[in-house]
């Protein structure tokens, strides 16, 4: 099998991520916490094999803290995420922040499983924050998977 390699995006990776931003995320930007974040004005790393991407990370460093906007597996299965994160620690470390963090909606099961196998731990739980988050991005559905209502938003953190 081909190795999973880690990089920073090219030209080409940017106008594909463009495009699969809208698709999976109903807009070019995100809303988390209140603030609406537009993954490609942050710092971005691919995962390809043979050139062929197969997944991205998007980050943002602020003082001592690095901050997982979005993660999209478009392989899924293969490690793909597993080495994005690895890669993101190792960059945090260099830039010598103190934790990881992401945030999360309650309904996303694959992603609280995901992260917490991977050793970051549930650190807050803002009640009924999808409210707000709708009222900037009306996109935002009021029920996810599992057939669970989208209501909170779930931080997890890594610490370093």
């Amino acid at each position: 099998m081909a190795q999973i390699k880690i990089s920073k995006p090219t030209q080409r990776d940017l106008n594909l991520l463009k495009r699969g931003f809208v698709d999976q995320w109903g807009a070019e930007y995100v809303v988390v916490r209140g603030r609406r974040l537009i993954p490609l004005e942050c710092s971005i790393l691919v995962a390809k094999i043979d050139n062929e991407l197969v997944g991205v990370l998007t980050y943002q460093i602020e003082n001592d803290e690095c901050e997982i906007v979005t993660l999209q597996s478009l392989r899924e299965n293969i490690g793909t995420g597993t080495k994005l994160i690895a890669e993101l620690i190792r960059i945090a470390r260099q830039n010598q922040c103190k934790r990881v963090r992401v945030i999360t909606t309650n309904d996303n099961l694959r992603a609280l499983r995901f992260y917490q196998r991977r050793g970051f731990f549930l650190t807050q739980v803002y009640p009924g924050a999808m409210e707000q988050s709708r009222r900037m991005k009306q996109e935002i559905p009021l029920q996810g998977g599992n057939g669970i209502p989208i209501r909170d938003e779930i931080e997890l953190e890594f610490p370093l």
